[in-house]
């Protein structure tokens, strides 16, 4: 009875075609392929980021109604989170986060702590200020603003900080 023997050429070729080991030409494009894929996969999640940030940026661009009701609905878990952070010896919080697209500058004057900072923003931002202008600064209550994130080199996100403690203005 005679044995096929496969000659050691041919394989060397089947194991080179079998997908557990493929050639260099083949590992080279398999990458290439999952780069691609890969870099389709982040366009895909940038886009549905950037579309979140724009619905972020309509939604705080419309000032809410401030009822009675609806500034305790706000207020009553500041206190809380404010008790809460000068338990743990905090002297500041952050009270809120915005993109930048929220100040007519996109945060130029806070960026360089222009006193006037206050004047670019809009919506619920600007509320944001007036509260603490009308209600928290006659309390004790400092406010400072920061670019916090800085995608690409420019301004991104801003911080409204809530300071407490010490006398510096």
């Amino acid at each position: 009875m005679e044995t096929l023997k496969t000659k050691p050429d041919e394989k060397a070729r089947q194991e080179l075609a079998d997908e557990t080991f493929m050639s260099a030409a083949d590992l080279r494009s398999y990458m290439t392929e999952m780069q691609m894929a890969k870099a389709g996969k982040s366009v895909e999640g940038m886009d549905r980021a950037e579309k979140a940030r724009q619905d972020l940026i309509k939604r705080l661009s419309e000032p809410l109604d401030l009822t009675p009701e609806r500034l305790q609905e706000i207020l009553q878990p500041l206190k809380l989170k404010l008790r809460s952070a000068a338990e743990r010896g905090e002297t500041e919080l952050m009270v809120m986060r915005f993109p930048s697209a929220l100040c007519a500058d996109h945060g130029r004057a806070i960026n360089n702590a222009d006193p006037t900072w206050p004047d670019t923003l809009a919506g619920r931002p600007r509320q944001a200020y007036e509260l603490w202008r009308d209600q928290l600064r006659p309390a004790g209550f400092r406010l400072s603003a920061m670019i916090i994130e800085w995608p690409g080199g420019l301004p991104g996100d801003v911080g409204f900080f809530l300071k407490w403690g010490g006398t510096k203005q």
